[in-house]
């Protein structure tokens, strides 16, 4: 489980590499617990659509290993026609050899595109009819590039270059080189409800707390006054 300082230590980090990259983020990307104590429902649209910075290791114990840390920079949602938004942005920092482990979406289509930093790796599978990994050709989408590419195929992203990904296909992704900096952006997001993880994880730990938060997580907004 990651302590509330190792997660605030992630998130510094991920601040400074995004500024080395020139990568601007919104405001709310700094806000401290402190200044969240007077935000009101003006703000719900971040509440309410989970933006904001997203720390997982996935339940585990090794987040160099199996780990992501992921900024939702726009989204809509499924559920309150307020928000207008059929979309969803996100920033995705993924360390070298850190795995996001195998899964798909159940409505969501995206397009993982590999911004800057290290080469992504991305490994693709269909589902099968009981929603494990089938040995059938998988279609793949890069850059306007399609082609039918054998099952457990790893796609290589560099600077520039993404890959599309439609529902129920299986895709597993880590980074070569150091770190990558990439962007998702897809239909409307929900992290709830809409990750199919081939085996059981926990995608929204809550951080074991060690000390105080200097960031708050997407899921740990307080209520608007």
């Amino acid at each position: 489980m990651l302590k509330r300082s190792e997660v605030d230590h992630y998130i510094d980090d991920a601040i400074a590499f995004c500024r080395n990259y020139h990568f601007g983020l919104p405001p709310f990307a700094y806000w401290s617990p402190r200044d969240w104590e007077d935000k009101g429902p003006e703000y719900n649209e971040i509440r309410d659509c989970m933006l904001g910075w997203d720390v997982t290791d996935y339940g585990g114990s090794d987040y160099a290993r199996l780990g992501l840390l992921l900024f939702t920079l726009r989204n809509g949602s499924l559920e309150n026609t307020r928000y207008v938004k059929s979309y969803c942005q996100k920033l995705l920092l993924i360390g070298e050899n850190q795995y996001t482990p195998y899964h798909f979406h159940f409505q969501k289509s995206e397009d993982i595109i590999c911004q800057a930093g290290a080469d992504l790796l991305v490994q693709v599978y269909n589902s099968d009819p009981q929603e494990r990994l089938a040995e059938t050709p998988v279609p793949v989408m890069t850059d306007g590039y399609w082609r039918e590419v054998l099952a457990g195929t790893v796609i290589r992203l560099r600077p520039g270059e993404s890959i599309t990904l439609p529902p129920y296909q299986y895709h597993q992704f880590w980074a070569e080189g150091g770190m990558s900096l990439t962007v998702e952006v897809s239909a409307v997001n929900d992290d709830r409800t809409d990750n199919r993880f081939l085996e059981e994880v926990v995608r929204l730990p809550k951080p074991q707390a060690d000390e105080e938060p200097l960031h708050l997580l997407c899921t740990e907004y307080p209520p608007a006054l």
